[in-house]
């Protein structure tokens, strides 16, 4: 392992406060970058070795790219995952050799997707490839579909590449349509607290894909009892059945999927007034939204750990915060809050006293920190 490597590179965490489970349905989202994230110093190999070691978890990511490698259910996964999903599109020669870490852990904030666009960059950097924004994203959504096999959307991915500091990213997933949205002239200051329930998560041994076939049974219910074509069961989400036929047939859904179906409807409005408020400069507004959001993603959606419903819950009785939900898929890891900045340690020391007692047996992993928006990685 060299000792100075010749690039570096960032790419943020992000957090979702409006449009929550609804971007494998093609629903409209918001998000934030944050200024904590991937990082990874490396350099290039002319053998295609590669050797990848991480601060943050033991072992290595050690081979070459022409090695035909099965997963070890390990943080080296994603590494070579990167390696062949580039290869079905590119040629790969150089391999790489360096160091990668993340600077906050505990799930919610897309690390996954964030690790994955670091790896594809620094490959394409290494072999010369040119990728724009959309192939990037594209790829990154790939990999983690078909690799690490998890059946997300382009949320997480579009947040760390189109994100720009002191501003709210308005995706719409139907089209990949970004528009960024600048912080309006005298809305309050904010910033965004991450708060670490202690229990961590992983998406791939979660609920999270029953979450999603069930939002595709609710949309195939809907088109069917309407009259609707519906086509492939792979290719159906709710974004393609009008309003009006969900109200008109959403009591007849199994009590599971009229759940999911209202989650994604209710959601998809309250990002439309989430937008209003916020080209508005009306913050308080739009934290209240936030709020509404977290409860239906617990009462409609059904996701959230006993940990994570409590922290909802001291979310909204400590005052300061605009606005929170947990981040993320929900089973287990962090929640996010909009933060009035001149209160973050009465935020810090309510909210601590408070999730501890409830949870004495998460004390030692608990914490919490603030963070401010951050432009997205860079793309080659």
């Amino acid at each position: 392992m060299k000792d100075s490597f010749d690039y570096h590179s960032f790419c943020p965490f992000r957090v979702c406060p409006l449009g929550a489970h609804i971007d494998h349905q093609a629903g409209p989202v918001t998000g934030f970058a944050l200024d904590s994230g991937i990082t990874f110093d490396y350099s290039a190999t002319d053998d295609g070795s590669i050797d990848v070691i991480s601060r943050n978890y033991s072992g290595s990511a050690t081979g070459n790219i022409c090695d035909s490698y099965e997963r070890k259910y390990t943080w080296a996964d994603f590494l070579f995952g990167a390696v062949k999903t580039l290869q079905l599109q590119y040629t790969v020669t150089h391999g790489i050799t360096g160091v990668v870490s993340g600077s906050l852990t505990g799930g919610g904030l897309s690390s996954s997707a964030a690790v994955i666009l670091t790896y594809l960059i620094a490959l394409s950097r290494a072999n010369s490839i040119t990728l724009t924004s959309p192939e990037l994203i594209k790829l990154a959504v790939y990999e983690e579909r078909n690799y690490i096999g998890v059946n997300v959307g382009t949320l997480d991915q579009s947040c760390e590449v189109y994100c720009r500091k002191n501003s709210l990213l308005y995706l719409d997933t139907l089209d990949g349509s970004a528009k960024l949205l600048p912080v309006p002239e005298g809305m309050k200051q904010f910033e965004i607290a991450i708060i670490f329930s202690g229990a961590e998560r992983s998406l791939a041994g979660s609920a999270y894909n029953t979450r999603v076939d069930e939002c595709k049974a609710a949309s195939y219910a809907l088109k069917d009892l309407a009259g609707l074509e519906y086509g492939r069961y792979a290719d159906t989400r709710l974004r393609d059945v009008p309003f009006g036929v969900y109200l008109e047939n959403r009591d007849r859904l199994p009590p599971h999927w009229k759940k999911r179906a209202d989650h994604f409807y209710g959601e998809s409005e309250r990002v439309r007034k989430g937008i209003e408020a916020w080209q508005a400069g009306n913050l308080e507004a739009f934290g209240r939204l936030v709020f509404e959001s977290g409860a239906s993603s617990i009462n409609c959606y059904e996701t959230g750990s006993e940990e994570l419903k409590a922290l909802q819950t001291i979310m909204e009785e400590t005052p300061g915060i605009y606005g929170g939900r947990f981040s993320g898929a929900g089973f287990n890891g962090c929640a996010m809050a909009l933060v009035d900045p001149d209160r973050k340690d009465d935020i810090t020391a309510s909210v601590t006293e408070r999730y501890k007692k409830a949870f004495p047996a998460h004390a030692e992993n608990f914490f919490i920190t603030y963070c401010r928006t951050a432009d997205g990685i860079e793309c080659i």
